[in-house]
């Protein structure tokens, strides 16, 4: 696994001389449901929604791998997506903008459904078990291996995993044993510690908590002590709207602002 380039510098956006973006991760369906609220139930004080439309998006890995492309990259998607509705209509969400390499998952794809009336999120449902189920056979892309997974990262320009605690990112640890292509790691608080010698790391500030033992020492002091436990290039731990720290591999601490959305 690669980590910082010869003077220490973060690796920055793949060039795509060099390969596609391989993105590995849980992908989910998210369904915002709109309408207008405009009287309670009369059984219950909640609110009647009036559904208006209904719009589909992918999720998790799914988002981050379909915002790459937009942005013009050559991405491939490594993610367990089910063979039922939920994955079915994720799957036509992706597969037009992205390559989509699918690994088995055992129980349903999960689907987050929002239901939204004047702007607000009434309600989430949250369906689908589904966790991520390696490919029976070997990781060399030999027999009963998942030969295309294989290739993918081999021929990686940049890897981005995106880990949200439903199995793939274990997998991925497996695929990038020995990969020469820079690794950003995006840790989960349900999902594994980050392996070694990653180039980037960028836990939330909750994250960051659980993967420094003891009182947690603030932004700064656990973005530099994760660095250097983990060997990353570099570890940016994210606070939201109070921006972010990151700390390089020199021992220089920067403090990213917020962007600040129009």
């Amino acid at each position: 696994m690669s980590g910082p380039g010869p003077d220490g510098e973060v690796p920055g956006r793949p060039d795509a001389a060099a390969g596609p973006l391989v993105v590995i991760g849980d992908a989910f369906l998210d369904v915002d449901v709109e309408g207008e609220a405009e009287r309670l139930c009369p059984d219950a004080p909640v609110p009647v929604v009036d559904v208006a439309a209904e719009h589909a998006r992918p999720g998790g890995a799914g988002l981050a791998a379909l915002l790459a492309a937009r942005e013009g990259a050559d991405v491939v998607l490594i993610t367990a997506i089910g063979d039922d509705p939920a994955g079915r209509r994720l799957c036509g969400l992706l597969s037009a903008e992205v390559e989509l390499v699918r690994l088995p998952l055992r129980g349903g794809t999960v689907r987050k459904t929002r239901v939204r009336a004047g702007g607000q999120t009434l309600l989430r449902l949250d369906t689908g078990d589904g966790v991520a189920a390696p490919p029976a056979g070997r990781w060399d892309g030999g027999a009963g291996g998942h030969a295309r997974t294989v290739e993918a990262v081999a021929a990686a320009g940049a890897v981005l995993v995106a880990d949200y605690g439903r199995g793939v990112a274990a997998v991925a640890r497996e695929l990038l044993r020995g990969c020469a292509a820079p690794v950003v790691w995006d840790p989960h608080p349900r999902g594994g510690r980050p392996p070694e010698g990653c180039a980037l790391i960028t836990p939330s500030e909750a994250e960051a908590r659980r993967l420094c033992p003891g009182a947690f020492p603030g932004a700064d002091r656990a973005a530099r002590a994760i660095r250097e436990e983990l060997k990353a290039g570099a570890v940016a731990v994210t606070r939201g709207a109070a921006g972010a720290s990151l700390a390089l591999a020199d021992g220089t601490l920067l403090k990213i602002p917020a962007p600040v959305l129009a």
